[in-house]
């Protein structure tokens, strides 16, 4: 029963954040309200609801409060100064056109240190749009690269609350260093993973411009038989 709790709580803050839009905070400090309730903690008292919920949040604040505000104040320089988007541009310019989804990963994972993951994505679209119409790849495949890129270092490098968090819980909150250390290393797997997932859709921008090709020779030729039609629409 507990892990039944557990797991409607979770999906509850993934509808309410995701499909609802409402705040996070506020679906969070809600979560905790009901998660206490399920798990039939007192309502008043050292051990009650708003002590614990009041303690907990006092303690995370205490230790990592400040490094997750000085963090969010880069990430905003950064993105209002346009200096992310010269730091992307950068990273590209050295890997070449020879890999653009590659480049476009490391992009992401490089923004979303400082930056948070999601004003990261649109920060970068006009960069990925624009790239990906000057090397003729799909704009699909350069979705997938960005958002894996930026979503593994989102998720395991300071200073996002998420990581800092864990490692505040893990009694690593002074020390940092090894946390940002450990957390690229291993983030280096879901990039390379996304990366390789993007390649399969490198070229699927070809594929609306063949469609169309084939309706017209279907609909100017509709005596052609259909094996003719695709034969002419792949030599075009």
């Amino acid at each position: 029963m507990i892990v039944l709790w557990l797991v409607l709580v979770i999906v509850f803050i993934v509808l309410a954040t995701a499909k609802l839009k409402w705040h996070p905070f506020l679906v969070l400090l809600l979560a905790c309200f009901v998660t206490a309730f399920c798990y039939q903690l007192p309502l008043t008292g050292k051990t009650g609801i708003a002590a614990v919920i009041g303690t907990g949040f006092g303690n995370i604040l205490g230790s990592i409060g400040l490094v997750i505000t000085l963090g969010t104040i880069i990430g905003l320089v950064l993105e209002k100064t346009g200096a992310a988007l010269v730091m992307a541009e950068s990273v590209v310019k050295v890997i070449g056109p020879r890999f653009p989804t590659l480049a476009m990963s490391i992009v992401g994972a490089i923004v979303s240190v400082p930056v948070f993951c999601d004003s990261g994505f649109v920060i970068l679209h006009s960069l990925k749009e624009s790239l990906a119409k000057r090397m003729k790849v799909s704009s699909v495949a350069m979705s997938v690269a960005l958002a894996t890129g930026l979503y593994a270092t989102h998720t395991f490098v300071p200073p996002t609350p998420g990581p800092i968090a864990a490692a505040g819980k893990l009694g690593l909150e002074n020390q940092l260093g090894l946390v940002i250390g450990m957390g690229l290393l291993v983030a280096v797997v879901p990039i390379l993973s996304g990366w390789w997932w993007a390649n399969r859709f490198l070229h699927e921008a070809l594929l609306p411009t063949r469609r169309r090709r084939f309706a017209t020779a279907t609909a100017h030729c509709p005596r052609l038989p259909l094996l003719s039609c695709r034969l002419w629409c792949r030599l075009c």
